[in-house]
């Protein structure tokens, strides 16, 4: 008898969705199999490969740097972002993000400039370093881990699972690229090049050390809503087979995950278990319509994982 391939997954229509869409693809139900070449997986990262809550964690991040500068410049505290950074007011941070997803981006606009401000001048090198550093340090300020153990377990299976399956997974996510490439084959086994995410634009400068990029204040992209299947497309060059996403930044990537003449799955992860991590449904309520009237396929973490972390 086969082993489980998804052993932190519960028995039940959801799990056996995701056997069944890995076994068409592969040809193994008597269909024809997909190329290997085009079995491409995307996944958001904040709130699908790992927790998100109470903040994001490269929020989280920045908040630190913030402080600092809050620190250097005290006349900054009166201001935001630099004041909810320093008063650790995580209520308005958070709403940065659930006002966006509600189509009110004043606020991210606000915190936006401090961080361009923040990281202005940054080699490229350095907030690498200085991103694994924290990623390999900090605390979740709840939950009693480290954020590298954060990470949802039956989600590290899954990719596990579809790689030993001939796919190519990628990180398509609305965090910044350079704050997850240090840790992405350590922690979900995705090499950095697959990590498309946000980005400030860079500058080169020639130099005897064999030049230097650096961060520039000023926004390349944000990798959310409609501007992820564009940097999938730009990626891949082709439509995913399977795409994993938890809110409504991430429609526009499930929509796209669409063939006329192949299966492709669609998966919504349900934040619906609040002991073992955290209840809430704000940002995703149309991504959840969606669901219900175009057949995606809903993990609830409460009902289809049996551990969480």
């Amino acid at each position: 008898m086969l082993s489980d391939p998804l052993p932190s997954w519960r028995d039940g229509v959801t799990k056996q969705a995701v056997i069944g869409f890995v076994d068409d693809v592969c040809g193994r139900t008597g269909s024809t199999p997909v190329p290997v070449g085009d079995r491409v997986a995307v996944f958001d990262n904040d709130g699908t490969l790992w927790c998100e809550k109470p903040i994001p964690i490269q929020l989280d991040f920045i908040v630190g740097r913030l402080v600092e500068v809050a620190d250097e410049q005290p006349e900054l505290r009166e201001r935001q972002p630099w004041q909810a950074a320093h008063q650790r007011d995580h209520a308005w941070l958070s709403s940065v993000i659930n006002e966006h997803y509600a189509g009110d981006d004043t606020k991210l606009k606000i915190l936006a400039a401090g961080i361009l401000t923040a990281f202005a001048g940054i080699t490229v090198e350095d907030f690498e370093q200085e991103a694994n550093s924290y990623l390999h340090a900090a605390q979740h300020p709840t939950l009693a881990r480290s954020y590298l153990n954060c990470a949802y377990a039956p989600m590290v299976e899954l990719l596990g699972y579809l790689t030993a399956n001939g796919f190519s997974n990628y990180i398509a996510s609305g965090g910044g690229r350079d704050f997850m490439r240090p840790i992405s084959e350590e922690l979900y086994g995705i090499p950095r090049e697959r990590v498309i995410g946000s980005s400030t634009t860079l500058s080169y400068t020639a130099d005897r050390s064999g030049g230097t990029i650096t961060h520039n204040p000023e926004v390349d992209y944000l990798d959310d809503g409609p501007q992820k299947p564009i940097h999938i497309w730009s990626r891949t060059g082709r439509r995913p087979l399977f795409a994993a996403g938890n809110s409504d930044g991430d429609i526009p990537m499930l929509e796209f995950t669409r063939h006329p003449d192949r299966r492709t799955l669609r998966l919504l992860v349900l934040h619906d278990d609040t002991d073992r991590e955290f209840g809430y449904t704000t940002g995703a309520e149309r991504a959840l319509q969606r669901a219900a009237t175009d057949a995606w396929t809903v993990a609830s973490m409460e009902g289809d994982w049996h551990t969480v972390f």
